[in-house]
């Protein structure tokens, strides 16, 4: 019971400290979609084009868009996965694809 309990803290403290800030949130979910390399080594700048384009509706949802210095190339349509989407919900981050411009 003892360690279950241990396991399960640590586990939540993980979820809760890699999605902390928009940043680690975003490298969190490029990690999971399988960029882990990219997810690590690649820069995170402010989307301008779509941050000022959505402005309103971003800030409805709480959300900004972030872009990747060094994007994934996804293998099926070999585009590249540039602009992402940050949705603030309480204190945590949670990133998702935003699409192409």
């Amino acid at each position: 019971m003892r360690k279950r309990t241990l396991v399960l803290l640590t586990l939540l403290m993980i979820y809760v400290v890699t999605h902390c800030t928009p940043e680690l949130a975003l490298r969190t979910h490029v990690f999971f979609m399988g960029y882990p390399v990219i997810a690590v080594t690649t820069d995170i700048e402010d989307d301008p084009y779509h941050n000022d384009y959505h402005r309103t509706a971003f800030e409805q949802m709480n959300a900004r868009a972030y872009m990747l210095t060094k994007p994934p190339i996804e293998k099926a349509t070999e585009s590249e996965l540039v602009s992402f989407l940050v949705k603030k919900k309480g204190f945590l981050h949670y990133a998702e694809y935003l699409g192409e411009m």
